[in-house]
């Protein structure tokens, strides 16, 4: 293999290179650390975010958006956390994504560490990952995704182990770590696609016993227990089977936008953007160079199959997505791009080894930071779009979007009381999706108004009536009646026909015409 510096064994790392890693993992995680700590959003915030606070608080593992959408190990983590009892709820959940956030860039300094022999370029990888747009953003608020960059990062540093020293006990936590990542999102099929095809080809090879196999297979089954458990009940409770393996895979109403094959110009260039966004730095060029070496450089072909399968898989499965929130789909994409960057710079700089280019990589590396601080000026002058979104108060569409930071955001939870408060005893309040959870965490966790009756498409208050075309008049011939927002889509249609919106303070009280 060419370029031996990068088939170092582990017999081959000393003790006191052992030493140096350890501190270098745990100099990136405290770094990252406390990166995401600062910049962690303080409060409850909107859509997704305020819904995982939301079940933390009913303790509900499952949700009702499907079993896809479940998440129940993140859940399980974040009642764990809620539990501890100190400060605010929805911050403590919050800082769930910033302590995985850190661990996942650790766990990518460390695969590239391990990878190359080298600090440097496992630095400069672990460094473009964290202030990367993307990562950054879902660091600081409530989500499932950095737990999964930290599984995924982990999965690999085992597998990368494994193919090292072919010591099977790796190939036990691989099976575990895989099994932890389905538990807690369907990302992680992906993975397991490619492992259970490595499986095989080293028992093909017999450089596995059944047995190992076996062991492997439960460890899997022990991890993504949390999963199985709500499948085998939806089935028991339901008796459809075909219908809950359905939102297993696909959630209640994805299924279309999950196989989506179709695309369009505005959805390619929107995709780009993004992928510049998150690496605005001349060191994006070593990513072509990290990905075009991959192989040469591999320490092993079936690991380099599996990097460039999983990253293919992601790439193509993001690309062609159809959700608002895309963007976030691209993150595995990320991890890999950023891996492939530290590669690519380790290649670099081995053959111009001068200290200038060292610096300047290190500083273009941290070059998205100030960019990210222009971006919402540029963006708006140029993308008048994002203006044309449905405004939400105390939330400026470009910063809120375009910045990866929430250092002191309090908009959502801000809005939540000031709507709660302008409205009359006993009022009914229709929500959208955007703004429900944020309203249901400020009435139940802090106890503001527990008289007001809020309703939406998907959960409601306690004491919440059920809103339809049959019970609507009733309700608004009896009840002040509001909605959040008088934007079609963002109240019942069956509203449209018969009502007036006006203005009360943030939210708009429903008029019979």
């Amino acid at each position: 293999m060419p370029l031996n510096h990068w088939t170092i064994t582990l017999a081959e790392i000393t003790k006191d290179n052992r030493v140096s890693i350890l501190a270098g993992y745990i100099g990136i995680l405290f770094s990252a650390g406390a990166l995401y700590i600062c910049t962690c959003a303080p409060a409850v915030l909107w859509q997704d975010s305020a819904l995982f606070v939301y079940r933390t608080w009913h303790n509900d593992i499952q949700g009702n958006l499907g079993l896809a959408l479940a998440h129940p190990l993140y859940i399980m983590i974040a009642i764990a956390v809620k539990h501890i009892g100190l400060g605010d709820l929805a911050h403590r959940i919050n800082l769930i994504s910033a302590v995985f956030g850190a661990v996942g860039v650790a766990n990518l300094f460390l695969l590239l560490r391990l990878w190359t022999g080298k600090t440097l370029p496992a630095i400069i990888g672990a460094i473009t990952l964290a202030v990367s747009w993307n990562f950054w953003q879902h660091s600081v608020i409530a989500e499932v995704y950095t737990l999964f960059m930290a599984q995924m990062l982990g999965e690999l540093i085992v597998l990368l182990l494994y193919v090292r020293t072919k010591r099977v006990g790796y190939l036990y936590l691989l099976g575990l770590f895989n099994g932890l990542a389905i538990a807690n999102h369907m990302w992680a099929v992906f993975g397991f696609a490619c492992y259970a095809v490595f499986l095989v080809i080293l028992r093909v090879r017999k450089e596995i016993g059944v047995g190992s196999l076996v062991v492997v297979i439960l460890l899997w089954l022990l991890g993504a227990l949390p999963y199985e458990y709500l499948i085998i009940k939806n089935i028991i409770l339901s008796g459809d089977v075909p219908g809950t393996l359905i939102s297993a895979a696909f959630g209640n109403i994805w299924e279309g936008h999950v196989t989506n094959t179709s695309m369009s110009v505005k959805l390619v260039l929107e995709n780009l953007a993004f992928i510049i966004l998150n690496f605005p730095t001349p060191n994006l060029l070593f990513f072509f160079a990290g990905l075009w070496v991959l192989l040469k450089k591999a320490p092993y072909r079936g690991f380099a199959n599996i990097i460039l399968a999983l990253t293919t898989l992601h790439f193509v499965f993001a690309f062609r997505y159809t959700v608002p929130d895309r963007y976030a789909f691209f993150l595995p994409f990320y991890c890999f791009a950023a891996c492939f960057i530290g590669l690519g710079a380790d290649v670099i700089l081995n053959r111009f080894n001068r200290k200038p280019l060292v610096v300047a990589v290190l500083l273009f590396a941290l070059l998205p930071i100030p960019v990210y601080f222009v971006v919402p000026t540029v963006a708006r002058k140029t993308y008048k779009s994002l203006a044309q979104r449905r405004q939400r108060p105390y939330r400026d569409e470009y910063d809120y979007f375009l910045k990866p930071w929430k250092t002191g955001y309090v908009g959502a939870e801000r809005f939540a009381i000031e709507a709660l408060d302008v409205v009359e005893k006993d009022a009914i309040v229709y929500a959208s999706t955007t703004d429900v959870h944020a309203l249901l965490y400020v009435q139940e966790v802090k106890g503001k108004r527990p008289d007001v009756r809020i309703v939406s498409q998907y959960d409601k208050s306690k004491n919440a009536p059920a809103l339809n075309k049959e019970t609507a008049a009733g309700l608004m011939g009896n009840f002040p009646f509001y909605v959040v927002s008088p934007v079609k889509n963002y109240y019942p249609d069956f509203l449209l026909e018969n009502y007036d919106f006006v203005e009360a303070g943030l939210i708009y009280r429903a008029v019979k015409r």
